[in-house]
């Protein structure tokens, strides 16, 4: 028979043994780029995941990152988000270090792309943004292309699920007014704040306007920007005649024109979209009154599709935008590889004016999966609050459009150098401006 006070002895002996070479073996986990964790039992990955209120994205061993593009790419305005569209995928591809067709590789992995379709509307917005929202492997989304589509719906939509979106070309002002900006929603395309007060510059100094009228079409991007462009004008000694409103997909401006034409402005501004622009301007040539008036369009009518509805009637029509010859970044390579190889890529020169704008969006979101993302075991994780926080301070980055500087409401481009063109010959020329202004939202 044992002696149990003996055995009893051994048995806590040994407990005693095996706690200290526990404490002494560490932890084995393979972890190549983690946070240290918060000092408890988690991993980093697993500590930053449950600390994130919107988790992490999971990328495993193998797998792609997804991007998401929310960009008008069918009907009247395609030309539009399908620049853009052009400018995101080659950014993935300049990954490796060249533009040669191939997409590069980012942390490892192949970049795989969602492209869903804005509409130009909010309802496209709506349907892009529920389809991106939904697939959990979605880590960021460049879009939307027009401000109807973003503004309450798929900035929306998409902030309610920490999915980071940034666009480069929304230029409503209302997007990035404190009351009504998004949690994770960024853009690289210039504030109308800035473009709005340019144009009516550009009529009142160097067209030597004094009354002007504006048409908008009910979206947050046309009625911002008349708004801006009104106010500036009156602020200049102008004058407003009127303010009209149409609807988008009306045919019959004719008695919009008419009484527009009735006090003979010197100027329509009509900030909207292909389509309806198009027969504004076909009709506007025919109305009384407005013979001598001379027609202003902007960035939304930027576009081969403009140019094409407006046929004839286009010549002479001034168009503003980015000034695409006075890129404040890296002017060299846009001029040079870049231009070249969207033309090898794409078949042609850009036909909008956003494709620079969407390549430093998608550059943006590329640098901050990097700087945030987490390796442990082959699994990537990407924390979604991680890495909006990593967009919002973005700061000093040179892209092609200027340097980014991202603000607290999501505006990154707080400068910019805004441009008016002139159609001539049935074309505009994206390289000699008649007018250029540099102009920043701090003043």
């Amino acid at each position: 028979m044992r002696n149990n006070s003996s055995f009893g002895k051994l048995v806590l002996l040994l407990m005693v043994f095996a706690l200290i070479v526990a404490a002494c073996g560490g932890d084995s986990t393979d972890t190549t780029v983690a946070d240290a964790g918060d000092g408890g039992g988690d991993s980093g990955a697993e500590a930053a995941c449950d600390a994130d209120p919107f988790g992490c994205v999971e990328v495993g061993d193998g797998e792609a990152i997804t991007i998401g593009t929310l960009l008008v790419i069918s009907g009247p305005n395609a030309s539009l988000g399908q620049d853009s569209q052009n400018g995101v995928v080659m950014a993935a591809d300049k990954l490796d270090g060249t533009l040669d067709g191939t997409n590069g590789e980012l942390l490892g992995r192949a970049i795989a792309f969602n492209h869903q379709d804005d509409g130009c509307s909010a309802e496209g917005g709506q349907a892009g943004a529920q389809a991106l929202a939904a697939d959990p492997s979605t880590v960021g989304v460049i879009g939307t292309s027009c401000s109807s589509a973003a503004l309450g719906v798929a900035d929306t939509i998409l902030s309610d699920k920490g999915i980071a979106i940034i666009s480069p070309s929304n230029t409503g002002p209302a997007l990035t007014e404190a009351d009504q900006h998004q949690d994770f929603y960024l853009r690289t395309a210039h504030n109308d704040k800035l473009q709005g007060a340019a144009v009516a510059k550009f009529a009142y100094n160097e067209l030597g306007a004094r009354s002007a009228a504006t048409i908008h079409d009910g979206s947050p991007y046309a009625d911002g920007l008349q708004a801006v462009f009104a106010d500036t004008f009156e602020s200049l000694g102008g004058t407003i005649t009127v303010r009209e409103a149409i609807q988008v997909q009306e045919t019959d401006f004719t008695s919009v024109l008419t009484s527009i034409g009735a006090d003979s402005p010197d100027v329509l501004y009509f900030p909207i979209f292909a389509a309806e622009g198009g027969l504004i301007t076909q009709q506007a040539r025919q109305t009384d009154g407005l013979a001598d008036t001379i027609l202003i369009g902007s960035d939304g009518m930027l576009s081969a599709d403009y140019v094409a509805a407006a046929g004839d009637a286009v010549e002479g029509v001034y168009l503003s935008g980015p000034d695409l010859s006075a890129f404040t970044g890296d002017q060299d390579f846009y001029e040079g590889e870049f231009k070249t190889a969207y033309q090898e890529l794409w078949g042609g020169e850009p036909a909008a004016a956003f494709h620079a704008h969407s390549y430093d969006a998608a550059n943006m979101l590329f640098d901050a999966i990097e700087e945030v993302s987490i390796d442990e075991g082959g699994t990537l994780y990407i924390p979604r609050t991680a890495l909006k926080d990593a967009l919002f301070a973005t700061s000093g980055v040179t892209g092609i459009t200027g340097t980014l500087n991202c603000n607290d409401l999501g505006d990154c481009q707080s400068t910019a150098t805004i441009a008016v063109y002139q159609v001539l010959g049935g074309n505009y020329d994206t390289a000699n401006p008649v007018y250029s202004e540099v102009a920043s939202l701090d003043g």
